[in-house]
């Protein structure tokens, strides 16, 4: 499938425009699933200014889409319509100060535990398990291994759909489980993180259990997209989908893991619709079972066919 072409429209009222803008973009190569359809426009701004100058101009009518580093997402086969944002080289950079640590959107999220280990910095050795990045933390709530975006988060800088620059507070976030109550159209351009004092050595040993927790138990050289349904209160969603009878059940080219169930996989040839499929028919199959309704936790994006 294709989108129509408006990338020229676009340039027309962007001339100062540093940033890319890509037409009919595959987005599969972008997602650790590696399915999907293409965007109707990629764009992949240079920096803060450059993405609020864009929106700042962009017509109201057409939506827009921000992907991270695809690690929990589902990009449907039919592609997303309108322009879908990817933020890359100007929103990676790392720095320390005193007991803090400023972090890009793009930032790997294991990149900001590493960087504070190495400056000494207790408290964010947690984000060594999340599979993702910092963007994707912020708008989640991103967490693992006891620890959550939420208890180490100062503030994060956003531009909204009008281009606009915000800075938002630990509160201003409105986070829960897995879910922020920022407004939707923020997008997220850096976060500043607090920690504590702590021994380098000990930090790291804390980060090696997290590593070898989750090779031991977890699909990591997949293709896979990470927790795929949050966990119900009072219930971990793994379990409920054993006692279901799906793990290891595949449907299409998609399989549930059988190391850890709430992991779908790749097996080589899924479609999105696969994938997707497979999900539902899990919360089905729960739903039936326990009477407990998961949800998912990874985004599905897109035109449903």
């Amino acid at each position: 499938m294709s989108f129509p072409d408006i990338v020229p429209d676009l340039k027309s009222r962007a001339p100062k425009l540093r940033g890319r803008l890509m037409p009919n973009q595959s987005l599969a190569e972008l997602t650790w699933f590696r399915v999907g359809g293409p965007a109707q426009v990629l764009f992949m701004p240079e920096d803060e200014a450059d993405l609020a100058y864009f929106l700042g101009v962009l017509p109201a009518e057409i939506p827009v889409t921000v992907i991270g580093l695809g690690s929990n997402l589902i990009v449907r086969d039919s592609g997303i319509p309108g322009v879908v944002i990817r933020l890359g080289r100007g929103f990676n950079d790392v720095t320390v100060e005193g007991h803090k640590i400023i972090a890009g959107p793009a930032v790997p999220d294991v990149k900001v535990a590493r960087a504070a280990q190495e400056a000494g910095i207790a408290g964010l050795s947690f984000m060594r398990g999340i599979p993702g990045a910092i963007g994707g933390a912020l708008r989640m709530n991103g967490g693992a291994y006891g620890g959550e975006t939420k208890d180490v988060l100062v503030e994060a800088r956003a531009v909204d759909r009008q281009g606009r620059i915000h800075v938002l507070g630990n509160a201003d976030m409105h986070y829960t489980y897995r879910h922020c109550g920022a407004p939707e159209d923020y997008v997220f351009t850096s976060a500043t993180f607090q920690g504590r004092p702590g021994d380098p050595a000990v930090i790291a040993a804390e980060m090696d259990k997290i590593t070898e927790s989750r090779e031991a138990t977890q699909p990591i050289k997949s293709r896979t997209g990470g927790s795929t349904f949050k966990n119900p209160p009072g219930h971990k969603a793994w379990q409920l989908i054993d006692a279901a009878g799906c793990r290891g059940l595949i449907v299409g080219g998609a399989q549930v893991s059988e190391l850890h169930c709430n992991f779908l996989i790749n097996l080589g040839s899924a479609t999105a619709a696969d994938i997707e499929n497979l999900g539902e028919t899990v919360r089905k199959r729960v739903k039936d079972n326990s009477g407990v309704e998961l949800d998912w936790e990874i985004k599905r994006l897109g035109v449903t066919a």
